[in-house]
């Protein structure tokens, strides 16, 4: 199919698409039945679908598109470094200069101490980095004894062997043949629907210090490092207590295992910082990286690396046997580098944490209002919606889990929005760039949605909790 071809009719580009397109996170048959959604165009913060209709991405793609869509000169930049030098690995003792000032440029942004980078292909693979770099790092040390790492039950770290292994989504971890040995997990700070009658605070401190009871369980001379998003992202836009962190801080500094904190969706200035590890104070040892590190524009993750274990990799760990073909592409590395430029000369995440989320913050906190809507709670530019049939309780519906979030989703999508359906709650992820007016349309087409989805379940009388 030639690129000219694109201008398919829209039934014969799904056709084309379910013959031969296997989906991610789908149910092939039941998408090729209903027709995938042809995307053909973007621009600042709105898609464009093949029948030309306009919709207002709310998720910024898959929680990447931080600078927008249509930024020409991060074209220009890749197109110029295809030109000049379109692929060279950086295996061999070999090295290209995209890779070595995109590693200064994010060294510089870095937390302080945080001043090496391994480079990939996406945050999956990055954590897999992640997995052997810890336990390679013990080892340097003469304690290979010490290789289990604990996640926690809900996190998301990618799809791969490895990244799904440490990520706590059941779903996943049954299908493949994982996890891979000396992994655990402990339970997420999951508040709205776990914490019951506990003050949000007393339960951050308890699920906390489930970590301080596996590591005594298990014996921190056997506990590498603990991985954990500052936030959690695809499991629901899960947003700590304020107690939560410090503690984890102690305990992994107590006990002396790594810790690493995955910002791939936090990272790059969607909580109004640069990393959600400065919005919350704490100090990673591994810091995982990818979508705004280059707004998805081309595919590029990697491992930022804390003085502590890149000093004794380098001291000790002689030859690190690993890596991609693709670590550190020189395209890929030009477009970090020009959306990395443009997040700070234009003053993105200033912006963000100045002036447009806490607008944002005040929108968003009043569908908690809306009767649909048991909680209300956002960070930054990424938030959750928690709907309920009944907001006193946060009663779960006596449907089927999933069933009223992806009702809420159709109706997003047929009113011109994107918004994520997570069990029974919407989530949020905007590129960075929206303006107050765009939030207000945003917000607009959010209750549109609540709504429609209210009114269609007292109809069916769904409206009941479980």
């Amino acid at each position: 199919m030639l690129l000219a071809d694109t201008n398919l009719p829209t039934e014969e580009l799904q056709a084309l698409d379910a013959a031969h397109h296997i989906h991610p996170f789908t149910d092939t048959g039941e998408l090729n039945q209903k027709g995938a959604r042809v995307i053909s165009s973007a621009d600042g913060i709105y898609l464009w679908d093949s029948d030309g209709n306009k919709i207002l991405d709310a998720m910024a793609g898959l929680w990447c598109v931080n600078v927008g869509y249509g930024r020409k000169s991060i074209a220009d930049a890749v197109a110029r470094q295809m030109e000049r030098l379109p692929y060279y690995n950086t295996f061999f003792q070999t090295t290209h200069p995209p890779v070595i000032a995109l590693s200064n440029t994010v060294a510089e942004l870095a937390p302080e101490g945080m001043n090496r980078v391994f480079f990939g292909v996406s945050g999956s693979d990055a954590n897999d980095t992640n997995l052997r770099m810890a336990r390679h790092y013990w080892a340097s040390l003469g304690k290979p004894e010490k290789t289990v790492i604990i996640g926690r039950n809900n996190s998301y770290h990618g799809s791969t062997v490895g990244a799904v292994s440490l990520g706590g989504m059941t779903a996943m971890r049954a299908q493949g043949g994982v996890p891979v040995p000396d992994i655990e997990h402990i339970d997420q700070p999951y508040w709205y629907g776990e914490g019951g009658d506990t003050d949000p605070n007393e339960f951050g401190l308890e699920r906390a210090r489930q970590l301080e009871t596996a590591i005594e369980r298990i014996g921190a001379d056997r506990v590498a490092a603990f991985i954990a998003e500052p936030i959690q992202g695809a499991g629901g836009v899960i947003i700590p207590p304020d107690s939560y962190w410090p503690e984890i801080q102690r305990i992994c500094d107590e006990h002396d295992i790594l810790l690493i904190a995955d910002e791939v969706i936090c990272g790059f200035g969607r909580t109004g910082e640069w990393f959600g590890s400065t919005y919350y104070g704490i100090k990673p040892d591994i810091m995982t990286i990818a979508k705004g590190l280059s707004s998805g524009y081309l595919p590029i993750g990697g491992s930022i690396v804390g003085d502590r274990v890149a000093n004794v990799l380098e001291e000790k760990g002689g030859e690190f046997i690993h890596g991609y073909t693709y670590s550190g592409h020189p395209a890929s590395c030009a477009a970090a580098l020009e959306n990395l430029r443009i997040l700070k000369e234009e003053k993105i995440v200033e912006n963000v944490k100045e002036t447009l989320a806490p607008y944002l913050r005040e929108k968003w906190l009043e569908l908690g209002n809306h009767p649909l809507v048991g909680e209300a709670r956002i960070v930054g530019m990424f938030g959750a919606l928690e709907l309920s049939p009944e907001k006193s309780s946060r009663a779960r519906f006596k449907a089927d889990e999933g069933t009223v979030g992806y009702m809420c989703r159709e109706f997003c999508f047929a009113n011109g929005l994107v918004m994520r359906a997570v069990r029974d709650s919407m989530i949020i992820s905007p590129p960075l760039v929206m303006t107050k007016a765009e939030i207000d349309t945003f917000i607009g087409l959010a209750v549109k949605a609540l709504d429609l989805t209210h009114a269609k379940l007292k109809v069916e009388g769904m409206m009941v909790p479980a």
